[in-house]
């Protein structure tokens, strides 16, 4: 009964009609269209031009708030979409028995060792991540970094982003050599140390300036020196 009075509202209302009373009145209210046209319906039917747009309003808040409030599932929805258009037929296959294992294996004792086939990185859940996930980000792909102590990072993002991580500024740092970006996509101590040499040799300089050379990276992703990182810091801006 609910659901029918909330479907003659916004029928009626989405006519300028006026959206008020029983569902019954509704009804009756909403069947005079079906042999009059709008346009020559008695103007008592129709709403006041203040009351419409409140009920507009209303209507639009509503909207507006059930779609904050679904907002991370509509985001989702949408990603997961996208994501299956670029799936081959065989990775669609893939996923679906995967999704059929995992459905099989819930119902088992929680102590059981997990099916995984596929050798898949484990998510936030302790279960396998969807095949998709792990060929978008090409976690498939492994990259070592001798300057990290021949650390591996799993796909191309994990990859770009550790050059400005702890463990490559500490492994540069010990190498007496500026985290800058000339240094990018440099994994080698033999290439970042003959890069070094010639960058002294090119500018005449024969010591590295740690305080304007050497970079950092904030949570946001900016890039300061280091003397500038420390004096936002000691001013507890970052």
């Amino acid at each position: 009964m609910a659901l029918c009075n909330n479907i003659f509202f916004q029928a009626l209302t989405a006519r300028g009609l006026k959206g008020g009373g029983t569902v019954q009145q509704r009804a009756e209210r909403l069947f005079l269209l079906k042999h009059t046209p709008l346009e020559k319906l008695d103007r008592k039917h129709f709403a006041k031009g203040d009351d419409l747009k409140k009920e507009i309003a209303l209507i639009e808040m509503k909207m507006k708030r059930l779609c904050e409030i679904l907002d991370e599932v509509i985001v989702r929805t949408k990603e997961n979409a996208e994501k299956k258009l670029t799936l081959t037929y065989e990775e669609m296959e893939a996923e679906r028995e995967e999704e059929e294992v995992q459905a099989d294996s819930e119902s088992d004792d929680e102590d059981q060792q997990i099916y995984n086939p596929l050798k898949l990185p484990m998510g936030w859940d302790g279960k396998p991540i969807p095949y998709w996930l792990y060929k978008l980000h090409g976690l498939g792909q492994e990259f070592k970094c001798e300057i990290c102590g021949n650390h591996s990072y799993w796909g191309r993002r994990a990859y770009e982003r550790h050059f400005k991580e702890w463990r490559h500024q500490h492994g540069m740092r010990c190498l007496g050599i500026p985290n800058t970006k000339n240094f990018n996509e440099i994994t080698s101590i033999k290439e970042a140390t003959a890069l070094w040499e010639r960058i002294q040799a090119k500018q005449g300089q024969n010591k590295w300036r740690p305080d304007l050379e050497e970079e950092y990276e904030d949570k946001d992703g900016n890039i300061y020196n280091k003397k500038t990182y420390t004096d936002l810091q000691r001013q507890g801006l970052i």
